[in-house]
This record gives structure tokens, sequence and C-alpha cells, in this order.
């Protein structure tokens, strides 16, 4: 078997369960390959770790049958952008904070490969969304797995979002910003703003106004097989778009529409984990703080 692991930074009370995974990977004659900014830390803190080779980009990960995410959501976020179409299957393993999407603990890792070597796991495809422009803004990687944004930069005036629903006209958003987010991201920046959350295996879109200023305009639902597109007005020629966490500032000269991706990101669910627990754990939805 072969797995590539990508990680960040991690707290001194994770390093001997990272420990322990090297050594059970190394048992278990599991061929790896490390990202260099993973093996950079690894090295800093004084970690060894069998010697393998280590990639920088996509077109460097080596035939892996898995890729380890080590740390928090934003770091599956960069996995995911670096398996891209490949859609090698992810394990995301939270040495990070909030954990909705790595829902691994540290602690369980032995027991998770051990479940991988069993076969004790499904897969959990995950809606991509897609960004079509008339310039590549971000390199070739013009897809997310939570959300695209539009917003006004810094503390100028708001901007008006005119937006289309597969060319017919929806609504111009006098507001901050728009988002459009997948199922995925329906817990993160758009949930900040009044949107639901939405199932995972939903086939939707959520659009979601970043701080309107007509009270009456709410977030909506619409399917993802939707194409969606944008005009975008304001005393500033420039504002920022962002696919998860990365942002670019562009000119409103340049169109933008956005579309459901041909390929899915590919989680990796071990028996045991449950999407309604993470969303009340995460949430802490039930919990009274009158008990």
């Amino acid at each position: 078997m072969k797995i590539a692991i990508h990680g960040r930074n991690f707290k001194d009370e994770a390093k001997p369960y990272i420990q322990e995974m090297f050594e059970e990977l190394a048992a278990r004659q599991v061929e790896i390959q490390v990202s260099e900014i993973f093996s950079h830390f690894l090295h800093k803190i004084g970690m060894p770790k069998p010697d393998s080779p280590v990639f920088n980009n996509r077109k460097e990960i080596f035939d892996a049958d898995i890729i380890f995410s080590l740390g928090g959501d934003g770091t599956l976020l960069e996995t995911v952008t670096m398996v891209g179409a490949r859609e090698i299957p992810i394990l995301g393993i939270n040495t990070g904070r909030l954990g909705f999407l790595a829902t691994t603990s540290p602690h369980q890792v032995k027991k998770a490969i051990h479940s991988i070597f069993n076969g004790y796991y499904t897969y959990d495809d995950r809606t991509l969304i897609k960004l079509e422009s008339d310039k590549d803004v971000f390199d070739g990687l013009n897809y997310g797995l939570n959300e695209f944004t539009v917003t006004k930069r810094d503390s100028s005036s708001m901007i008006v979002v005119n937006t289309y629903l597969d060319g017919e006209y929806l609504n111009s958003y006098w507001a901050d910003g728009l988002i459009v987010a997948t199922p995925t991201g329906s817990t993160g920046y758009s949930l900040s703003c009044g949107g639901p959350v939405v199932m995972p295996q939903s086939s939707n879109f959520i659009i979601a106004p970043v701080s309107p200023h007509n009270l009456n305009v709410r977030p909506l639902i619409v399917s993802d097989n939707s194409i969606i597109s944008f005009e975008i007005q304001g005393r500033s020629k420039n504002y920022l778009i962002s696919l998860d966490s990365r942002s670019k500032v562009v000119d409103a000269s340049v169109q933008l529409a956005v579309k459901k991706e041909n390929f899915k990101a590919r989680l990796m669910k071990l028996n045991g984990d449950n999407y309604l627990d993470t969303l009340r754990n995460k949430l802490n939805w039930g919990f009274d703080k009158r008990n």
C-alpha cells in the first residue's frame, strides 16, 4: 500500500501519536511520501520519520492509495487541492481545532490504520464548486470544497453583485459580498451569514449574501446543476474573490461564473464516524448552559 501524508504543525500532546503513526506504517511495510512543508516541520521538532520521498505539489504525489491530512480543516482543504481530479481518498486527522472535516483524533490513528487495512471504512464523496472565468485567477486550481465568495476590499463601500441563475436574472445583492457554498461549506462561512446547514449528499448550492443592505434578502438554496454567474459593480474597481482559503484581487472586467466540478473530493469515513454526531458535537446542539 502507498500512503501520501500532508500536514502542518501540531501541538506537543499529539507528537507521540504521530510518531506511533509512522511506526505503525513502517511495521506494515507501507510506502509513504510526505509533503515538503510537513517534512520541514518534522525536522524542525526533531521527530524521526522514515527515509521517504517528498512532494511539493499535486504533480509530484506518487500513485497513492490514500492521503493522510494531518492538521485542521484548513489543512484538509489544502489536501483537496493537491489531490484534484485524481480523487485519492483523504483521511483527515485532526490536530487542529474544530475538525468538521478532519474527524479522526490523533489518539485514534493506530486504530484508523487497522481499520483501513481491514476494510472498515466507506467513502464520503463531496461535491466541489468550480470557478469559470475569462482569466486564470487561481493558476489552474479553480475549484474548492467549501465555497466561492466575492467580497469588497478592506473598508471600501459595499458592492452590487448582479447574479444570474442559468442565464436568467436572479437578484442584485447590495452587500459586502456574496457566498456560494457547497453542502460541505454550509457549516462554514455561509452558516455565519445566516445560511442553513445542508446535509453533505444534498445536491444543492447555497447563495448567501454577506451583510446585505436589504434585510429582506435571505440565503437561497438552488440545484447544484445550476450555473451561477455574476456581474459586480461598485465604487472600487477591484474586489476580492476566494475559493475556500485562497483569495485573489480581481478587477470588475473579469467575467465570473460557478458550477459543480466534474470530479469530487473523496473523504474516508471510518466505521462509527457519523456526520450527525459531528453536527451535534461541533455545534453544541442539545447543550444547555442552564444544566
